[in-house]
């Protein structure tokens, strides 16, 4: 059977590089999603299986590490010296100190911290895009960017960074971060069942030629495959799997290709440690959902 290559999910820019549109995120490298122990060589693994599989972006963070594990020494491991054609991103904002406890930068030099930690963390000589990520969780940040993005800025011109995005952010900030320097993406947590308001904010991004990288797009929300602890199953779960079922696909799968054929901007990271796991997401890149599969979903 022939290996779905990430290339068949298209292409897109960020910045004056190209990358396919299915790519990897590297938190999943350094834990498993109930917290336990990623296995290292699994995932050294996967990584080097992902950029075969035609990956060519990978999203990352300083401050992905655990007891363990670290994301951009595992990245640095595996693939260093790197391809060239493969972009790494990484964000800046939230910072983890020494116990683990989240903290966040907001002068010129913490920034700039965050940088440094992250260039020498993959042995780069400079990031090619790095987000200013707004706030430390999942909530929305709130306020003005314009300082924090306007210190990222002059990084940039100084050479420690090719290009700039923004993540965790609220409509405004799109129009404040363009006033001060190009944004190249804007990544923002986004799926079939999360965070719907987001539709207008990928719109703006298409518009302006910028990509929408939405992060946690395959797992939350209430459409789950099946029934499941937490009830039966909704008209969601329903709609989700009859559509799986349809194309022989899980419903994972499903949210992926959802998500790639929200716009040819749209590029999806999902994560994971294990490399069964990573063939799968790889294959949604050839899905293509019909007219039809497109409305039951919605």
């Amino acid at each position: 059977m022939t290996t779905t290559n990430a290339a068949a999910a298209g292409t897109w820019t960020l910045g004056d590089r190209t990358v396919h549109r299915l790519g990897l995120g590297a938190m999943r490298l350094v834990s498993k999603a109930d917290g336990s122990p990623s296995d290292r060589a699994q995932a050294i693994e996967v990584l080097r299986q992902a950029v075969e599989l035609g990956v060519n972006h990978i999203d990352t963070a300083a401050f992905y590490f655990s007891d363990l594990r670290s994301a951009n020494e595992l990245i640095n491991t595996a693939l260093a010296p790197y391809p060239d054609d493969l972009v790494i991103t990484t964000k800046v904002g939230p910072g983890r100190d020494p116990s683990g406890a989240f903290v966040g930068a907001h002068t010129k030099e913490e920034l700039r911290g965050q940088v440094e930690e992250n260039i020498r963390q993959l042995g780069l000589d400079r990031l090619e895009v790095v987000n200013l990520r707004i706030g430390l969780g999942l909530e929305r940040g709130e306020g003005s960017l314009k300082e924090r993005f306007e210190a990222l800025a002059e990084l940039r011109e100084e050479g420690l960074i090719r290009h700039l995005g923004i993540s965790n952010i609220g409509p405004e900030h799109l129009e404040e971060a363009l006033a001060i320097a190009p944004v190249v993406c804007v990544q923002n947590q986004y799926g079939l069942a999360t965070r719907r308001e987001d539709d207008a904010i990928q719109r703006a991004c298409a518009e302006r030629g910028i990509a929408f990288v939405p992060f946690f797009s395959v797992g939350g929300g209430p459409a789950g495959a099946t029934a499941s602890a937490s009830g039966p199953a909704t008209e969601a779960d329903r709609a989700l799997a009859e559509v799986a079922d349809r194309h022989g696909a899980s419903p994972s799968q499903i949210r992926l290709a959802w998500t790639l054929h929200k716009g040819p901007n749209v590029l999806a990271i999902p994560g994971t440690g294990d490399p069964a796991h990573l063939r799968e997401n790889v294959a949604a890149a050839g899905l293509r959902l019909s007219e039809e599969d497109l409305a039951r979903l919605g």
